[in-house]
């Protein structure tokens, strides 16, 4: 279409090479919400909607008419305003291949290196992935070989660094990344299916599918680069989208009667300071500021850099890296270069892509944002402009930051750093040095995450002849981000030591001054830490001036420009113990080691999962993907705020009347007959929604029902709901009031574990006891990357179709059956797969499903939900935290004798599956012998949300319960606690003794011998040698192992499945079980291919393109029961291998006829399969397995041996090296599994590193999203992780002589932890004999998380003043 024919006003632009032209468009809508509701590309995901996870990630690209280039640059398009890309480009997964037309190498590495599980998350990373190799491309280096990019290693690992993952673990992806680098060791790119291990470099190269870097898909169309020469321009001009081109316009613009303050009028840029500050306000009008060339404009001369206040971040890195080409003098590049690498860990690069400097440091100004930027800017003596009306005025960045917050006609127009080599910065003495150092602490070391205290410190400092030491001429210490309304100088400490010659005395009195400047208000977090972190930094950065005696670090020596001032500094020349300002190495290495069995082939071949090429390319279809039908409605739930309270009614404020609103359904709205029912399962049910009382803070009370999601959120955000407490007893809200009221859930007898041996009499037998010891653990929240989402479709004569994501369709169904009073066979629940579940899509996903329901059958109409993060969080409830008090008794060399165990468990308001965790507990506790165990354990009903089944539910809980009391123990007689936990490992007699049945036969045991092959193979002895010499020689930072086993009791639960053949001879295969990125459906396919394949001569080899698996249907297939616990693969498995069986038996016959007739014992399956037909044999077959009751319960074995490295200025954790042997029995698929070790193991860090699942003080969840709450990303992972899949192949009673993978790994994360506390342990042995000792250096309860802050306290807050 010519240019000419455009609608006035129209927005123009480009996704996946298809032009689109909008006449008009809301201003609020974001390019996520248009790409999934009104295009076909669906491969974009809503998961966070804060620009936190990359699940949404696209390509934006934009061509520049003058120069003739495209800028290609990945964008969160959950916050990017659709209004915003005129004239721009997007490219989404979908766009760079698909299965019809011919995947992308990256799609085809993703699955070939089994780094897609659910695949929730695997179209943005492959975006991230394929924005670096089009960028690298730009670059003038050398050309690569063929079928590689330009692209480094370091470069291609971090093109993912902001994008999540919950079930990989991220190795596998980081290999794909790397797969395309030209300086990739080939060596080191782990498990995949594209060539065997001993095949040969040149024969593992060929084998990749070929990257084509000459023939890379466009990104900017040519029509769409045609129509902007024409014009210049494809910005839209529209009422309610303002775009000014200068700064005069604007001003107009601002001081018109049609722009106003609040509501009506928002400026934009990046508009990412919407992921952080949620608006619920409805904007009349915007102003884009992208389009005014004076905030946009860069200026460079010898005093500095000028940057338009709308500059992006990332420019802005770029600009700042390339500060040597202007060749400033040493000095001033050095700084910038320091401010540029502190911005690359601000975010991540789909943020910084957007996001400008200015609106950085308005929304700290204004809205006291801990911005990092303000920080850094602050010690550089950055200046800003600001016009006001007419005026343009200068400020130094610290007015600027101190005036009172901006008017809305107040616009930062520009920032300037400043050149420190120019004359007019620096003193230029002869002998002085400048000095400019960032530090930020942060739960992940490359950004993604707001830190506990950001810092930046600017000094001159020369050598004092008179004294010999190091005088401060000046210094510039800012600090922010702890707490505060804005970043900071410290002015009485720059004081103090300007003129003063570094020695401990002045070091610690400017230290006092800090402390007392650096003070978080009431409220924040871990203030304690904070202030502790304010010295830490500055120790940090003088710490080579002070110290010239110890051994301690060349930390400055790298500031030192003269190689022969910094030997009259005297500057250690001993390795950086700091290294603050490096950007952190990601994964080094790994290591996969697998056998394979050909007894079940292709069960036991490592294919690839199925579905993952589908699931890279956005082909994949998830419940939000599908479609809206005609009329279709959205609902959000509004949810109680206090525990426990009478609701006397909801109400929207009149000043707040939410838009598009269709009905609120609630507990009034059930038919009658209908139960108020959610979730229900053996154990009992929980309401629908509250209806008198609540009995929670985030309980369910209402449904909104909108005409759109946004809109429905909105609404439930903006209702009120009205209480009362008159006469009720306060709310219980911790274990120790549920026992002092007695308010208890029963656990039935049939499954509360059983006590072992006499504790009393064994306990009489130690040398030595611990007396009522108390270990507390935390809840976990779930997030998968797709939250609760469901599409409920009325049918013909009073039917409901349901679409759900959830782990138990048949629970669903029943459950909104009851709720709707209809019978079963008028509800059909649909569930293809799952983004993630973790246990939160069993229970938790009933009541999601039920609501839509009952709102689609009131109005008639389809509704759908897509629960947005915050509410998912508050209603999740999560994993059980318990309080664990204990005795334990013990011999002097270590040998426990007895323990005994009180146990509370917080279940909350209901009782969900909770009956089941003391059992579960106990199955992975038993892991050791302790001689005779005692145990009382309570099911504590409270006022908090009901908790539920997550991955590895009371058994995560149990394994590490056991660990701390070995650990304890170990301290108490201070001894090795690896000699301590050999000691009571389990022989097979007590392996009997503590489990019975489930411990099989002696053969089976494995795990002594895993616990030696593991300490071979990781070299453990080795490396706890290294580690001792290590930490005596290094003063702040300390290192610590530990090997930890694990044990798991496995249940083999009933499963069904019907396989039918066509007349083509393609197969079908149903099965209970859900896919939820695990693999079964893999695994099912393995096993159909194997047991009909063995019919024909063209064999199992084939038969794997002939299998389909499809959607669960509740109508279909009954019974299909709960998809949890690790072994449904297995049962899915059995009652498939059940199917084939018969349909083998039924073609047998005909097989042989056949071999008669033609006289030749090959028969093709397609010939067999057609005289079936003409027969009219039945060639549909339907199984129910139920395990044998003498192999339904077996055990599981693990050992992992982990290494890490604690900074004890910070309290960061970072985790070195984990070694894994994991017993699969003779794996299904060992790729599958691989990918479920690794993915459950790095789960698990997370819950005991990282994951605070925080409520206040009514128990309502305050950790609702991606700012609060830190899963691990790929920089958190072992940066040496080695896993080897044991096939043990003894456990013929097994079904294919397989074991589950599932959960049990999570367990083995506990040596992260073990290995913490070892570090930790060192560091306060070393703390101690400084003298003054705080208590024992090695009996101590390490908390769970082990957050920085608590790392940081149990080394000591004050650690830097007393050494």
């Amino acid at each position: 279409m010519a240019v000419t024919e455009r609608g006035s006003g129209s927005l123009v632009f480009a996704i996946n090479g298809v032009r689109f032209e909008l006449p008009t468009v809301d201003p609020s809508t974001t390019l996520l919400h248009f790409l999934r509701t009104q295009t076909r590309f669906k491969s974009v995901k809503l998961s966070c909607g804060e620009g936190g996870c990359g699940a949404c990630t696209v390509l934006l690209s934009k061509y520049d008419p003058v120069n003739d280039k495209v800028e290609d640059m990945t964008a969160s398009s959950c916050l990017t305003l659709l209004s915003s890309i005129g004239g721009c480009s997007i490219t989404t997964s979908e766009g760079l291949g698909n299965s019809k037309d011919g995947l992308h190498s990256i799609h085809q590495r993703m699955s070939g290196f089994h780094a897609s599980q659910c695949g929730f998350c695997t179209p943005g990373m492959c975006v991230s992935i394929f924005s670096a190799l089009v960028n690298a491309e730009k670059t003038d280096r050398v050309d690569p070989p063929p079928g590689f990019s330009k692209i480094t290693v370091s470069e291609a690992e971090k093109a993912i660094a902001g994008n999540l993952c919950r079930c990989t673990g991220y190795r596998s992806i980081a290999d794909v990344c790397k797969s395309f680098a030209a300086n990739v060791d080939i060596e080191d790119l782990g498990l995949n299916s594209f060539w065997k291990k001993e095949d040969s470099n040149k024969v593992k190269v060929s084998s990749l599918p070929f990257y084509d870097r000459n023939n890379e898909i466009c990104t900017f169309p040519e029509f769409l680069k045609r129509e902007i020469r024409s014009v210049m321009s494809l910005d839209s001009k529209r009422d309610n989208w303002l775009r000014p081109s200068s700064l005069e316009e604007l001003r107009n613009l601002l001081n018109s009667n049609n722009v106003g303050e609040g509501t009506e009028t928002k400026l934009v840029t990046g508009n990412t300071g919407s992921g952080y500050y949620k608006e619920l306000e409805h904007y009349q009008q915007y102003i884009d500021l992208k389009g005014i060339g004076e905030l946009c404009m860069i200026q460079m001369d010898k005093e500095g850099f000028k940057f338009g206040a709308a500059v992006t971040i990332s420019k802005v890195i770029e600009v700042l890296k390339d500060a040597k080409q202007a060749r400033f003098p040493s000095g001033g590049e050095m700084v910038f270069n320091k401010i540029s690498n502190h911005m690359e860990k601000i975010a991540s690069k789909f943020i910084r892509n957007t996001a400008s400097i200015g609106g950085n440091l308005v929304m700290a100004q204004r809205r006291h944002f801990p911005s990092d930027i303000a920080t850094i800017l602050l010690a550089a003596d950055s200046m800003v402009e600001v016009m006001r009306g007419t005026r343009c005025e200068t400020f130094t960045l610290e007015e600027f930051l101190q005036m009172p917050p901006l008017d809305f006609r107040s616009i930062l127009t520009s920032i300037k750093i400043p050149n420190w080599g120019s004359t007019k910065k620096a003193s230029h003495q002869k002998d002085s040095v400048l000095l400019f150092e960032t530090y930020r602490a942060a739960p992940r070391p490359l950004g993604n995450a707001l830190p506990y205290l950001n810092a930046a410190f600017l000094a001159e400092v020369s050598p004092c002849k008179a004294s010999g030491g190091v005088l401060v001429s000046r210094c510039q210490l800012a600090y922010g981000a702890y707490g505060t309304k804005h970043a900071i100088r410290a002015r009485k400490a720059e004081e103090y030591l300007a003129g003063k010659v570094l020695t401990d005395d002045a070091f610690y009195e400017a230290s006092k001054l800090v402390r007392a400047t650096v003070v978080p208000e009431d409220g924040t977090s871990s203030p304690a830490y904070r202030s502790s972190l304010s010295v830490g930094f500055l120790f940090e950065f003088f710490s080579s001036f002070i110290d010239t005696t110890a051994e301690t670090t060349d930390g400055l020596l790298g500031k030192c420009e003269d190689a022969v001032l910094a030997k009259d500094l005297k500057l250690g020349e001993t390795e950086n113990q700091f290294n603050h300002d490096e950007i952190p190495t990601l994964l080094s290495s790994g290591k996969q080691l697998i056998k394979t069995s050909p007894e079940y082939y292709p069960v036991g071949k490592p294919i690839t999962k199925s579905e993952a090429a589908l699931q890279a390319s956005g082909e994949a279809v998830y419940v939000d993907d599908i479609p809206s039908p005609p009329n279709c409605l959205y609902g959000a739930f509004i949810y109680t705020t206090e525990p426990f309270a009478r609701v006397k009614n909801i109400t929207f404020k009149p000043d707040q009347q939410p838009r598009g609103v269709v009905d609120v359904i609630s507990v009034k709205d059930i038919p009658e007959g209908g139960e108020n029912i959610g979730s229900a399962n053996m154990f009992g049910t929980e309401p629908l929604f509250a209806d008198d009382l609540t009995e929670c803070a985030g309980q369910r009370l209402a449904f909104v029902v909108a005409d759109t999601q946004k809109h429905a959120d909105v609404a439930a955000e903006l209702a009120v709901v009205n209480y009362g407490v008159e006469d009720l007893e306060p709310p219980i809200l911790s274990v120790k009031e549920a026992v002092r009221r007695s308010s208890f859930f029963e656990v039935p007898p049939v499954i509360y574990p059983k006590q072992v041996g006499d504790a009393s009499k064994r306990m009489a037998e130690a040398d030595h006891k611990i007396i009522s010891a108390k270990i507390k653990l935390p809840s976990q929240y779930h997030f998968y990357m797709e939250t609760q989402t469901t599409l409920a479709i009325p049918d013909e004569d009073n039917c409901m179709v349901v679409y759900s994501s959830n782990q138990c369709p048949e629970f669903v169904h029943n459950v909104i059956a009851k709720c709707l009073d209809v019978p079963g066979h008028n509800v059909r629940v649909i569930t293809r797969r799952v983004g993630g579940g973790f246990g939160g899509k069993a229970i938790k996903a009933m009541p999601v499903a039920t609501a839509c329901a009952l709102a689609a059958q009131k109005l008639q109409c389809p509704v759908r939900i897509y629960m947005d993060r915050k509410t998912d969080m508050i209603m999740a409830g999560g994993r059980h935290p318990m309080k664990i008090t204990y005795n334990v008794g013990f011999k002097s060399d270590g040998k426990i004798t007895a323990l005994e165990l009180e146990i509370l468990i917080d279940a909350g308001m209901s009782v969900d599956i909770s009956p089941i965790i003391p059992s579960n507990f106990m199955g992975a506790f038993k892991k050791y012998d302790w001689g005779a165990l005692a145990f009382d354990i309570k099911l504590c009903k409270t006022n908090h949300s009901s908790k539920t089944a997550m991955r590895g539910p009371g058994e995560v809980q149990g394994s590490f319960v056991a660990e701390a009391i070995i650990e304890h123990v170990a301290s108490f007689l201070s001894m090795e606690v690896d000699s301590v936990r050999q000691k009571n490992l389990h022989t097979y007699k007590s392996l009997r003794l503590f489990y019975g049945d489930s411990a099989g036969e002696a053969q089976e045991y494995t795990l002594p011998l895993m616990w030696d092959k593991v300490a071979m193979s990781s070299k453990f002895s080795q490396r706890a040698q290294m580690i001792e010499e290590f930490n005596m020689c290094n003063r702040w930072k300390k290192r610590g192992i530990s090997r930890v086993p694990i044990m798991a009791e496995m249940t083999v639960r009933a499963a069904p499945a019907k396989v039918s053949i066509l007349s083509d001879g393609s197969v079908t295969v149903e099965v209970g079980g859900i896919e939820l990125g695990q693999g079964l459906w893999t695994k099912v396919k393995q096993t159909a291919a194997f047991a009909l394949g063995s019919i024909i001569a063209d064999g199992a080899e084939n038969f794997l393109d002939k299998v389909r698996v499809i959607q669960a249907d509740t109508l279909s297939l009954i019974q299909g029961g709960f998809t949890a616990g690790s072994t449904t693969s297995e049962s899915s498995c059995a009652a498939v291998r059940l199917c084939c069986d018969v349909l083998v038996e039924r073609l047998t016959p005909i097989k042989e006829k056949l071999q008669e007739s033609l006289g030749s014992d090959s028969i093709k399956w397609k010939m067999l399969i057609a005289q079936g037909y003409s027969q009219s044999i039945s060639l549909s077959s339907s199984s129910f397995f139920i395990p044998d009751m003498s192999s339904m319960r077996y055990l599981n074995f693990g050992i992992a041996v982990t290494e890490v490295e604690i900074n004890l200025l910070t309290g960061e954790t970072s985790i070195l090296r984990s070694d894994i042997i994991y017993d699969c029995g003779q794996s299904l698929n060992p790729a599958v599994d691989l990918g479920q070790i690794e993915g459950a193991f790095v789960q698990g860090v997370g819950f005991f590193l990282y994951e605070e699942y925080l409520t206040n003080s009514d128990g309502l969840v305050t950790a609702n999203g991606t700012w609060t709450y830190k899963i691990p990303s790929l920089d958190t992972i072992p940066k040496q992780f080695n896993v080897e899949v044991l096939n043990s192949g003894r456990h013929k009673k097994r079904i294919l002589s397989s074991k589950g993978s599932g959960e049990p790994p999570l367990f083995l994360s506990a040596s992260v932890h073990s290995a913490a506390r070892a570090a930790i342990r060192a560091a306060r042995k070393q703390i101690n004999s400084w003298g003054s000792p705080g208590g024992s250096d090695s009996i101590f309860q390490l908390d769970v998380p082990a957050t920085m802050p608590v790392v940081k306290e149990f080394c000591g807050l004050d650690i830097v003043e007393r050494s």
